[in-house]
């Protein structure tokens, strides 16, 4: 266990209690807007049902906000987060008996309060490294160069996640880690390549499992090419130093020739080829010494990956993703027993030190034991688990007393399933993805599907003042009121999918999406279908007046979700340290917090 002082201190339940019954207050109002399906817009009326306010006053507002985003405005909702105020302190937001929305700038300010940022939930993810870490060295940039196997975003998701699991296993001194929907394993195999860690990555579709496979094959290609580039690279400065350093020696020797010349044999004697080695080896061996640490070649956690080891890196694949390398080629030398026995311990304990990809769908109830035969003490992790995988990962983390700790990054909140969403439909399920807390679950709060899927928004981050991509949405908005009026249908369980992109204009729009529907496009002439077009082509900007409302509100559920999950961790008794952690650069990562909790000491 590494040399690490207290964790960062975080919220207790009460605490987070009242910052849950404040954002609830707010979203019993505002939930009306995350609800309403842009499909419905024009048949529902849903801007006259929703907001009292024209549609250009909205735009405004909002797109002035979104500038003024970076002014001292923010230090006015920081102050606010830390004297406590919440919702009964902004101006009326909706009207008491229209429930209408009557301000939008409140309405804009409220929705920035209760986002997961302003409502101080969050630990640090500096702090927490260094809590994790002690005295050890803090984030370099270390050797692997993933960027060259996987794009921008995920190289930045899965360096930054993998340096925190690390820690967090050194921390609890475990090696072993299960990562549950692992999908192509591009965590899993850095984990495993990187830090040492014997990684089980647990996916449902057999396909990524496969995946995954073919990825570790092009990771050890990368190693092999990163391997013999670091070994050039150190030989050539040490040859390149050693000739610079042999150049200045002879300039000092022709220099100090005159002198010598006029001493004494025994002052001649005196001058050994010792001292000259001992010189010239001192300086270029410290040279070639700072050198190779500026060129990161050995790491502080990457020491039983050293690059003398000629067969660390390929131990950690899997066997079917390495291929037979005949001994012959392997060059016959000799070495020291000390260098003997090092090769032996290192070759032992990468036995342990690799990935494995298995196939299996993971539920609240799964044994882990079935699935992994030689599981130990561990941390479950997973990189953007999807609907109700999130939830069940920290269920099994409760329940399983083998898993010390857990570090999950959710997504997908619309496909989560909800408890209290249909409370008239007999169900058999036991274990929901919303809600977990005991809260939520005596307030018997629902989001909805729509609400949920809005939540997404907050997972894009889309900028407030470039708004949505509106004409597709207008398009498929119009579309429900022909398929209401033309064909008499109101709800439809079939999707037009992605239509707006291979449609030339609105009319083409409408005659596929017809098709695919199974309607007879024939029916309608072209005039009946730019009628509908024509007709509601002016009230265009209540649309996305509307879609941009809900990507303001957007954070505020996926807040609640978030918090959700924290309470249901701080209302378990073994639970020593539970957080919520901003993990990624939301630039580059939408989906960038993750739960993370550690067990009591047994």
């Amino acid at each position: 266990m590494a040399a690490s002082g207290p964790l960062p201190v975080t919220q207790d339940l009460s605490t987070l209690h009242a910052k849950l019954q404040g954002l609830l207050r707010f979203l019993r109002e505002a939930l009306s807007i995350s609800s309403a399906h842009t499909v419905d817009f024009y048949t529902e009326s849903v801007w006259e049902q929703v907001v009292d306010l024209p549609p250009e006053t909205v735009l405004a507002v909002l797109r002035s906000a979104a500038e003024a985003e970076a002014q001292p405005s923010e230090a006015r909702l920081q102050v606010e987060a830390e004297s406590g105020s919440d919702i009964t302190d902004f101006p009326k937001i909706f009207c008491e008996t229209s429930q209408k929305l009557v301000s939008v700038e409140a309405f804009a300010l409220a929705a920035k309060y209760y986002s997961v940022q302003n409502l101080g939930i969050c630990t640090p993810f500096e702090q927490l490294l260094v809590a994790l870490r002690g005295n050890q060295k803090q984030r370099t940039d270390g050797n692997v160069k993933p960027d060259e196997f996987m794009n921008l975003k995920k190289s930045h998701e899965v360096q930054a996640m993998s340096e925190l699991i690390s820690s967090v296993a050194d921390y609890c001194g475990i090696k072993q880690i299960i990562d549950l929907g692992s999908g192509k394993g591009y965590l899993s195999s850095f984990l495993s390549l990187k830090y040492g860690l014997k990684v089980y990555g647990i996916d449902s579709s057999n396909t990524n499992t496969h995946g995954a496979e073919e990825r570790n094959r092009k990771l050890k290609k990368h190693w092999k090419v990163y391997r013999r580039r670091s070994k050039l690279d150190v030989n050539g400065l040490a040859l390149q130093m050693t000739k610079e350093r042999k150049v200045q020696d002879e300039i000092k020797f022709k220099a100090d020739t005159e002198g010598v010349c006029n001493s004494s044999t025994a002052n001649q004697e005196k001058m050994s080829t010792s001292d000259f080695l001992e010189d010239f080896s001192g300086s270029v061996i410290s040279n070639i010494r700072k050198q190779m640490e500026n060129l990161h070649v050995y790491s502080h956690r990457e020491e039983n990956l050293c690059f003398e080891n000629t067969f660390s890196l390929r131990d950690l694949l899997p066997i079917n993703a390495i291929e037979p390398t005949s001994s012959s080629h392997i060059p016959k030398r000799k070495m020291s027993e000390a260098n003997k026995e090092r090769r032996k311990m290192t070759s032992k304990s990468n036995e342990s030190n690799i990935y494995s990809p298995l196939t299996s769908f993971i539920t609240a109830e799964s044994e882990l034991h079935d699935i992994i035969k030689d599981l130990e003490d561990c941390l479950m992790v997973g990189l953007h688990t999807c609907g109700d995988l999130a939830p069940n990962t920290l269920r099994i983390f409760t329940s399983k007393s083998e898993i010390k700790g857990v570090c999950s990054v959710g997504c997908c909140y619309h496909l989560l399933s909800e408890e209290f969403e249909n409370p008239h439909k007999e169900c058999t399920q036991e274990k929901w993805g919303f809600p977990m807390c005991h809260y939520l679950k005596e307030e018997r709060w629902c989001c909805g599907r729509n609400a949920r899927m809005s939540a997404c928004l907050a997972l894009e981050r889309v900028a407030v003042g470039q708004g949505l991509p509106t004409e597709s949405l207008f398009y498929r908005a119009v579309l429900q009121d022909i398929i209401k009026d033309c064909y008499g249908i109101t709800k439809c369980d079939r999707h037009v999918g992605k239509i707006y992109s291979k449609s030339s204009s609105f009319l083409d729009y409408v005659r596929k999406s017809l098709k695919k529907l199974g309607l007879d496009e024939s029916k309608l002439p072209e005039r009946i279908i730019m009628d509908y077009y024509e007709k509601y082509k002016p009230r265009m900007n209540e649309l996305e007046a509307f879609n941009m409302l809900k990507v303001v509100l957007a954070p505020c559920i996926e807040t609640l979700i978030l918090l959700d999950r924290l309470c249901y961790l701080k209302e378990q008794d073994d639970i020593a340290w539970s957080a919520l952690v901003k993990l990624f650069d939301p630039v580059k990562s939408p989906r960038c917090y993750a739960i993370i909790a550690l067990k009591k000491q047994q």
